[in-house]
């Protein structure tokens, strides 16, 4: 942080209610969008209301710093991005206020997902939907006028617009309408409005000054974004500034308040999938269906479905492989019939009448409706897929042409494409003519970035050539803004006096709409590798001669290259996907609970990142920002798994971790915890002094000063006889015995800390349902902790000498034809997973981690293929299943629920509400406690109000947080097997108790 940061953060903290940040780290999270552009801002501010946003701009105003407002940072053209301060609405305004029978009022941070899940609640919708609704905000959607699939049903955002509170450059707040009086006097004005009528005049005598050349426009597009809406803003009733602030990316006013319009739900809605043997014939088809009014028609090209078709079975059975294009067509109807009939017409037209398509599939319920849809939304997401460096990079993603002409404009743009050797794919909203065309490139390559300037005008050009604009729906941004002056030509000049109107110091969001006489698609790019004089001095020091594409800036934890950091971070195109609160996924619970971007598993990338490209030193790793940022990643892997491109964040932050600690160590407090089979090692040999200061109130104060371990959270008494010990009485750790039958089954169980020090009653209900089902049983003396707790604090080589151990005694006992198998979903995921990047290469971990199983996961395996007896007690219960987030990352099946519906009479009830928030052992500690009983609280809040006797889960922790927050127990499913197998009555007893202790004997 420079003098000058460091001022500005001392000045705003006095005048704002929200936060300010101006420090390196937190700059450089911010130095990116979902595009290809990276600038690190001056600071950033995040306002809890109006009143920071006026505060900010006039302060920005008096200093001459420029303002950039920024949603969820997921735009494609760096519409967000900027030197100045940037605008974080997404974190404090996210209030819906007034839902009326037409309409509703939002603050700019509130979600689009969150938003249309408030109003379905009232049978309502909001139109826009574009691909990012489930991240993006009304603020960010509202700047760039979005739209989505369904703009011939709905229009653009604009269209929704009734009235906007907006900041203007010097600072004022004023609302805006659709007819402000150009010709309103202040006698005939309250002060408040007075302002707004000087802008209407204003824009009113601009579109009078330029009539001529705002009359003749060359864009004959359905759609367009680029410059600002003149002249349509100025009508006979009056001049529409609100409709004029849609789209102006934050050029003119920043937004803070919108009044939009909502629509009635359609009381049946359908789709129908055409498919084409080519991208012209279905352009011609799309083009046909327009003028039918369809709701939506996307054009899916061949590189997409054969990607989908890889990925997901059910794809591969609906798409024939030799399809070149597929269109997604929508129709509403008041009946079923009539839907049936619409959805004939659009086949029947297709198909039989101009013979274009060649075949076609209608969704025959509301699921493959939805299947549907997940084809074209994950469009984009799919293409992430893609391995190696080349990417696929938006910065011709919004070209818009007339639909007539969409077949020849495509034939044009592969002519093109193939005149600069560049493959692309194309996606597009093909009723009105709206294209999202990805080139494949590497940015990382120099002869293919300079190729970016050129191939960009070159298909700007041949879109121009048809009537057609360089933006459609996404705004122009960074990309786009360097080519607005050839598309508008003298129509320039209005909108530069727009913006001096509004704007007179060029201080919001400059760069953008407007553009600079030097500007080019390639000059603000994002750094995918270390500057060329770093590499140089880096390759001079390491004696190279040629420089290395990636030379080690840090002495690396974990077993991997620099190379391979990089490629992992590279593989995070910012799209923002992370950020998502959407019920239907698990990914992050750390940022549903606070949507701050530092949460965020893209903010982690963005770290790494930068410290990887010379943005930031690497001793950052090394500081306590970065810790703060590295401790929002709890490894739930979850980011990992709903990622589009799955990028490993999870050992991206152990890697981060584990600089830190090889520097600073860890507080006593964390340390202790991340060696927790030590601690319950020590405790289990004094259990009653354990077990009371477990209960004791002044006990509790202590350990939560001296370990920072929350006071009010429940914990697990510890047994007498811990499992391991149990297990070596009764012979389980030999395996004489057991070599000597030839077997079909056998069963190594790795037992994890909490079965063995809490719940032994756990580990030999295990073992009782796998004898009873005739699988031989071993329990190796010499096994240790799985190691996960050590892991996810970043303690790296304590892990890696107990990955080898367990790694070398497990494997042997593999080869002699054991099925590893514990409780415990985190203890299988660290051999299944973590093993294998702590010993990269190693035979043994391989070994272990294609032979490990949950136990639920392992008993339904045995089932399906017909060696679990179903000699079942019926259990007259019901129990609440939720399903742990490790879980999840073994085995997105539902093998657990499976297994429990064997049993006569047990009624299961899934408890779909997301992470338990207590996340191993982050809810554990005081500082985290409060925010983990807030990401559980609807796991919590099911557990009291749900009809059923108990909770179940595979998770210990998880078992934790359930008994929380309710006075129902909490059993794992395999105690309930066991209890049904009535090999063990005694569990009954505990699905009648209240959930006070967490100890079994």
């Amino acid at each position: 942080m420079d003098a000058e940061q460091r001022r500005i953060e001392e000045d705003l903290r006095g005048q704002l209610d929200g936060r300010v940040r101006c420090d390196d780290l937190f700059t450089q999270l911010y130095a990116t969008d979902a595009s290809i552009y990276e600038l690190r801002p001056l600071g950033v501010v995040r306002p809890r209301h109006a009143q920071d946003v006026s505060a900010t701009v006039r302060y920005a105003a008096q200093n001459g710093i420029p303002v950039h407002a920024r949603g969820a940072g997921t735009g494609l053209a760096g519409e967000s991005l900027g030197r100045g301060l940037i605008v974080d609405f997404s974190c404090y305004m996210r209030r819906i206020g007034e839902i009326g029978e037409d309409h509703v009022t939002v603050q700019a941070g509130v979600v689009l997902d969150r938003l249309s899940g408030a109003l379905a609640k009232r049978g309502r919708v909001f139109g826009p939907d574009p691909a990012t609704r489930q991240v993006s905000t009304v603020g960010g959607a509202i700047a760039v006028d979005s739209s989505g699939s369904r703009w011939p049903a709905y229009g653009s955002l604009r269209d929704q617009v009734l009235e906007l509170e907006v900041v203007l450059a010097d600072g004022a707040t004023v609302r805006l309408h659709r007819n402000h009086n150009p010709d309103a006097t202040a006698a005939d004005l309250p002060a408040a409005t007075l302002r707004t009528a000087e802008l209407a005049a204003g824009v009113a005598a601009i579109c009078r000054e330029h009539a001529d050349a705002l009359a003749h426009s060359s864009v004959a597009s359905c759609v367009d974004r680029s410059g600002y809406w003149l002249p349509r803003a100025v009508r006979d009733d009056g001049v529409d500034l609100a409709r004029l602030a849609a789209g102006s990316e934050g050029t003119l006013a920043l937004v803070t308040e919108a009044k939009l319009t909502t629509h009635a739900r359609p009381p049946f809605l359908g789709s129908v999938l055409l498919f084409f043997n080519s991208m012209e014939r279905a352009a011609e088809a799309a083009a046909e269906l327009g003028e039918r009014r369809v709701r939506a028609c996307d054009l899916m090209d061949r590189r997409h479905l054969t990607l989908a078709r890889e990925s997901d079975p059910r794809y591969e059975f609906l798409i024939p492989a030799a399809t070149e294009a597929v269109l997604l067509v929508e129709q509403a109807a008041h009946t079923a019939d009539e839907l049936r009939y619409a959805l004939l017409s659009v086949v029947d037209l297709a198909v039989k009448q101009r013979k274009l398509a060649v075949d076609a599939h209608l969704a025959a319920d509301e699921y493959e409706d939805q299947l549907l849809w997940q084809l074209a939304r994950r469009y984009t997401p799919t293409l992430y897929r893609l391995r190696g460096s080349t990417r696929p990079i938006p910065f011709v993603e919004d070209i818009a042409v007339p639909p007539a002409r969409l077949a020849e404009f495509l034939r044009a743009a592969q002519d093109t494409l193939n005149q600069f050797q560049v493959t692309a794919s194309i996606f597009g909203h093909a009723s009105h003519g709206q294209l999202h065309i990805r080139p494949l490139m590497d940015l990382a390559a120099p002869e293919e970035v300079a190729q970016i300037d050129a191939l960009a005008l070159a298909l700007y050009e041949q879109a121009w050539r048809v009537g057609g604009t360089i933006s459609g729906e996404h705004g122009e941004g960074l990309s786009r803004t360097p080519f607005a002056e050839r598309q508008h030509g003298p129509r320039m000049a209005a909108f530069r006096a727009v913006k001096e109107l509004f704007d007179p110091a060029g201080l919001l969001n400059p760069g953008k709409k407007i553009p600079a006489s030097t500007e080019c698609v390639i000059t603000r790019l994002r750094r995918v590798t270390l500057p060329r004089e770093k590499l140089a001095a880096a390759a001079e020091e390491s004696g190279a001669d040629g420089g290395a594409a990636s030379p080690r800036v840090f002495d690396l934890q974990l077993d991997w290259t620099a190379d391979e950091m990089a490629h992992a971070v590279r593989a995070c195109n910012g799209c923002g996907a992370c950020r998502t609160q959407n019920e239907a996924e698990r990914m992050c619970p750390i940022f549903r609970h606070a949507p701050r971007e530092e949460a965020s598993p893209r903010a982690k990338a963005n770290l790494v990142r930068g410290i990887l490209t010379g943005s930031l030193p690497p001793e950052t790793l090394l500081e306590e920002a970065a810790k703060e940022v590295a401790d929002l990643c709890v490894h739930c892997h979850m980011c990992r798994l709903e990622c589009p491109a799955n990028v490993d964040i999870p050992r991206l932050m152990v890697e981060a971790k584990a600089q830190y600690v090889a520097t600073n160590g860890l507080p006593v407090g964390e340390n202790v915890l991340a060696r927790l089979d030590d601690l319950c090692r020590w405790a289990s040999r004094a259990p009653r002094l354990a077990n009371w200061m477990l209960r004791d109130r002044v006990a509790r104060w202590v350990l939560e000063k001296l370990l920072g371990i929350a006071q009010g959270r429940k914990l697990p008494r510890f047994t007498r006889r811990p499992f391991m010990r149990r297990a070596i009485q009764s012979r389980l750790h030999e395996s004489r015995a057991v070599a000597e039958q030839l077997v079909a089954d056998k069963v190594a169980v790795f037992v994890d800390t909490f079965a063995n020090y809490c719940d032994p009653q756990l580990a030999e209900a295990l073992v009782a349902v796998l004898r009873h089902n005739g699988v031989k049983v071993l329990v190796p003396q010499y096994q240790q902790q799985a190691g996960m707790p050590l892991i996810a604090h970043g303690l790296v080589e304590p892990a890696r000498r107990i990955a080898k151990k367990n790694a070398a005694l497990f494997a042997e006992h593999v080869r002699q034809g054991y099925t590893i198998v514990s409780t415990e979903p985190s203890a299988i995921l660290a051999l299944t997973h973590e093993y294998l990047q702590l010993l990269p290469g190693d035979e043994d971990a391989q070994l272990v981690a294609d032979n490990s199983l949950e136990a639920c996961q392992y008993l339904w395996r045995l089932h399906q293929r017909g060696g679990l007896k179903l000699n079942f007690q019926p259990l007259d219960l019901a129990v609440g299943y939720h399903k742990p987030c490790h879980m999840i990352a073994l085995d997105p099946g539902d093998p657990t629920v499976h297994l429990l519906n064997l049993i006569p009479e047990l009624r299961v009830h899934r408890i779909d509400k997301g992470c338990s928030g207590i996340a191993g052992l982050y809810g554990f500690k005081k500082a985290n406690y409060r925010n983990s009983l807030r990401v559980g609280l609807p796991l919590m809040s099911a557990m009291r109000t749900g009809r059923f006797h108990a909770g179940t889960t595979e998770c210990s922790t998880c078992r934790v947080q359930m008994e929380q927050g309710a006075a129902k127990p909490t059993v794992h499913p395999v105690k309930l097997l066991a209890l049904a197998y009535d090999l063990m009555p005694e569990i009954r007893n505990l699905l009648h108790r209240p959930a006070e202790d967490l100890v079994v004997r």
